[in-house]
């Protein structure tokens, strides 16, 4: 038998190279030229010239990341928070925060010119708020560190399955960034604690839920340890054994309303910490106040609203029209808007149904009646069979005003494609929803006309 070979040790050097950035990503990388080969660069930004090095080389382009700024521009700022490079929760926090709204705002532009052929009559003003502090919503991933002995409680490293060792987190609400070591220290003390892959963070009004996905049955030791947290923390505890369908509360015989306020239209929604919601109440509130006003509503206005969910836009949409009829595609969400149109007293002007809104066809749209007036909020995946339904239908049924709103500016170009390329419609206005400041994820609002009422202003 042949000797085992010696695992070579000898450290990878990486090549070293200096480029100017002439333009900056939605991943925030500064893009470049170099002996005519585009490179990437994470952490440069437009303008700069950078020493990077090169990690991943390929025929056509090359990765790498800053190593030193030859030239700082004045859109580059200092991080707030010092995980900011390892943990992978924020993409931007090196670009000042309103060069980051200007940014998604061009990427918008150029996908939909790019991808759609399509140049907007005018873009809005993007929506924007608070850049910090403004996250209710995110999933935060557990694991025990046996080379660290420490319990980890957060977002992923940058481009990593590994969970980064978060000590604070800015974009989180502060009372909850305060959590974040108590936390891990107190979940290593339960008796499955290996046995803990995620937590799942909804912060209402006045209530900070978390649902414990746990892998294996939790002891009457743990299920006390887990109380006493929740007490001295004023954390609703909710546990997770299955799907999210097994979601359930702890205190079962303390129920607590878990709500989130859409002030502008005196709306309170209630949800399970499991349900879809936006991650920023008041951006939320600010993105629904535009939409409805974008779709001009009359009085005797029949609305259709597609891709539902638990109501977020079709409870404002029913106090200013005569009725709303949403479908979408989960049951269990479907039930939460009828409760929440109850709760609101607007169920008498609202009604929702479930369909899988990925397979419907032109026969399926004509036979939901005549609406003048329809919005459009999917999922990253788009709206493309909705748009070709409407597109291949008779005159008479199809929408004089859509607004799409979309967290996915690709899918959004593509739709807009079929709306005006193939049917006969035109792109009036578009504009950035900065929902989720120092990431990449761009939302944004379109409407579009058909050309036969292009009066719209």
């Amino acid at each position: 038998m042949g000797r085992k070979k010696k695992k070579d040790r000898t450290p990878v050097v990486f090549p070293r190279v200096q480029v100017a950035i002439e333009s900056i990503d939605l991943d925030a990388n500064g893009i470049g030229h170099v002996d005519g080969k585009v490179h990437f660069i994470d952490g440069a930004i437009t303008g700069e010239t950078v020493v990077a090095e090169i990690t991943r080389v390929k025929p056509s382009y090359s990765k790498g990341r800053t190593l030193q700024v030859l030239n700082t521009v004045s859109t580059r700022t200092t991080p707030k928070c010092p995980h900011y490079g390892v943990c992978g929760g924020c993409a931007m926090q090196h670009i000042e925060p309103n060069a980051q709204v200007a940014i998604k705002n061009r990427a918008l532009e150029d996908l939909l010119q790019r991808i759609g052929r399509q140049t907007p009559e005018q873009m809005m003003p993007p929506i924007y708020g608070s850049f910090w502090g403004y996250r209710h919503r995110a999933r935060l991933s557990t694991r025990f560190v046996i080379k660290k002995e420490r319990f980890f409680v957060g977002f992923h490293e940058k481009a990593s399955s590994y969970v980064a060792d978060m000590q604070e987190c800015h974009v989180l609400p502060k009372h909850v960034s305060n959590m974040i070591v108590p936390l891990g220290n107190m979940l290593v003390t339960l008796s499955i604690f290996m046995r803990i892959p995620q937590i799942e963070l909804a912060v209402g009004d006045g209530v900070t839920a978390m649902v414990l996905r746990h892998l294996e049955p939790l002891s009457e030791s743990d299920l006390d340890t887990i109380r006493s947290f929740g007490r001295k923390w004023g954390v609703d505890w909710w546990l997770q054994p299955g799907g999210p369908a097994t979601a359930h509360r702890l205190e079962a015989d303390k129920p607590v309303d878990l709500t989130y306020r859409i002030p502008s239209f005196g709306i309170r929604m209630r949800f399970r910490p499991t349900d879809f919601t936006q991650v920023n109440h008041m951006i939320n509130d600010a993105m629904i106040s535009r939409a409805v006003s974008l779709l001009d509503l009359k009085p005797e206005d029949r609305v259709l609203d597609l891709f539902c969910g638990l109501g977020n836009f079709s409870l404002p949409l029913a106090t200013k029209s005569s009725y709303v009829k949403g479908f979408e595609g989960s049951q269990d969400l479907v039930d939460r808007a009828g409760e929440n149109a109850k709760f609101n007293g607007l169920a008498d002007k609202t009604e929702f149904h479930v369909r899988n809104l990925f397979e419907v066809e032109t026969p399926e749209w004509e036979s939901w009646g005549q609406y003048d007036k329809v919005l459009v909020d999917p999922p990253r995946d788009g709206a493309l069979e909705i748009c070709k339904a409407i597109v291949g239908a008779r005159a008479e049924f199809q929408p004089k005003r859509i607004v799409y709103v979309s967290c996915n500016p690709g899918t959004l170009a593509r739709d807009t494609a079929v709306l005006c390329n193939v049917g006969s419609y035109k792109l009036m206005k578009a504009g950035v929803v900065n929902m989720f400041p120092h990431t990449s994820h761009v939302e944004s609002i379109a409407v579009f006309e058909r050309v036969e009422y292009s009066d719209y202003s």
